[in-house]
């Protein structure tokens, strides 16, 4: 049975800087100084500075002279909180989402193909009684958790994507998305049922959208923090934090391998059918069934796991992500990093911190993160061998989205100048 992969922990003080983290910090930093009634959000620009909407000509004087690009907005923070209070205080609309959208001042309500022309109606009229900056849109698809029960079972509950390894200091444990499986849930690496992985012991859905899976024997096992991406290589988890909007990441699952995009929206609301999920962060990286649970990072930085969204990964679409800082609060477990270009075992994480945020780079010249060795092959046997092996498809085998291959991860970095950039990078630092 194939285990999470991993290396060794880094002090505090190791985990890479890059000119976005800054960036992120400065723009965190000046929202908390100036405080939610002069501004209304933060994101990275297309060069990669920091831009903070703000209200006034001297908070915009103050973000200027901290380095930021200041944007004027009519709306600020409060008053865009109390727009989605003022929403999740109407009668629930199943196939609706909201969230905060920073760049245009204004919150976007969303609707799938499952939502009513009356309900519609109902939910506009909720929307003009808040004001002019609450955005309607109605979206294709539906909005469904990332979990298919029709595919082949390699749990009690479905068939899902393992996110990141985590401790509580005894035992260790795979997170992933809540709604793949309810306590009790027992996940295998095979289809036969021969292989356990774990048992789900804790669920948090709705609400939240986040669980642990026990590992059958307490343990993780070698290279517990190395995203596999195949030819015996990988990408070292380093850390958690929280994302930024306009921020470039990468999603992993088992159903259509690594994919990127951006963050688009943080704070959002999603009314799947099984129950509201709050909190999430809203992306405009492609997800299908299957893929739920599977992690999302940036530079080696772990953001979140997949839980659901619409469309799919031919016509595109939304896809929302659980915060792992939130889910490792609230669990109370710890992150299993590894130290960049060093071998060993994993240790837990610092704890995450609100400020050490982002650790992606400009737009578009962000990487998944740092190169590592996987741990845990079969000597002898290709990794590509094991991993269409359809014995091995199963959460035991994607803990960290450990079904990727080299091929596979270039093939869906879209662009040629992300593709070429990609392997130059990875040639460089696996020498």
């Amino acid at each position: 049975m194939t285990r999470a992969m991993a290396s060794e922990p880094p002090a505090a003080s190791a985990v890479p800087r890059t000119y976005a983290q800054e960036s992120t910090d400065t723009g965190a930093g000046l929202v908390s100084r100036l405080g939610s009634s002069r501004t209304a959000g933060t994101w990275i620009g297309d060069d990669g500075r920091p831009v903070v909407a703000v209200t006034d000509k001297e908070a915009a004087a103050e973000v200027r002279r901290a380095g930021a690009e200041a944007k004027v907005v009519s709306h600020s923070m409060n008053e865009l909180k109390s727009a989605t209070a003022t929403l999740r205080s109407a009668p629930r609309v199943t196939g609706t989402a909201w969230a905060m959208d920073y760049r245009t001042n204004q919150i976007v309500v969303r609707g799938d193909s499952t939502v009513s022309a009356d309900d519609w109606s109902r939910m506009t009229q909720v929307a003009d009684g808040i004001g002019t900056f609450v955005r309607m849109e109605r979206t294709e698809g539906t909005f469904t958790p990332r979990l298919n029960g029709a595919l082949p079972l390699l749990s009690t509950a479905g068939r899902c994507s393992a996110g990141f390894n985590v401790t509580d200091g005894q035992r260790d444990f795979i997170l992933t998305a809540g709604h793949c499986g309810p306590t009790g849930s027992v996940w295998f690496s095979d289809t036969g049922g021969r292989e356990q992985v774990g048992k789900t012991v804790t669920q948090s859905f709705p609400g939240n959208d986040f669980s642990l899976v026990q590992y059958a024997n307490g343990k993780a096992g070698d290279g517990a923090a190395v995203v596999a991406i195949g030819d015996g290589k990988g990408v070292q988890i380093t850390g958690a934090a929280d994302p930024s909007v306009g921020q470039r990441v990468f999603r992993s699952g088992s159903t259509s391998g690594l994919r990127d995009g951006q963050v688009t929206a943080l704070n959002a609301t999603v009314n799947y059918p099984e129950g509201t999920v709050t909190g999430l962060i809203e992306t405009n990286v492609c997800a299908e069934p299957g893929d739920s649970g599977g992690p999302m990072f940036s530079e080696g930085i772990a953001l979140g796991v997949t839980s659901g969204g619409s469309g799919d990964c031919q016509s595109g679409g939304t896809t929302f992500f659980q915060p792992i800082t939130k889910a490792l609060t609230d669990l109370d477990v710890q992150l299993l990093v590894a130290a960049p270009a060093a071998g060993g075992s994993a240790a837990p994480s610092p704890t995450p911190s609100a400020s050490a945020t982002q650790s992606a780079i400009a737009p578009g010249a962000a990487t998944p993160g740092t190169s590592g060795p996987v741990a845990g092959a079969t000597a002898g046997e290709p990794l590509l061998t094991r991993l269409t092996d359809p014995r091995n498809v199963g959460p035991g085998l994607l803990v960290i989205a450990g079904s990727l291959v080299a091929l596979v991860a270039t093939r869906y970095i879209r662009a040629e100048q992300d593709r070429k950039a990609y392997r130059r990078y990875y040639s460089a630092t696996w020498g």
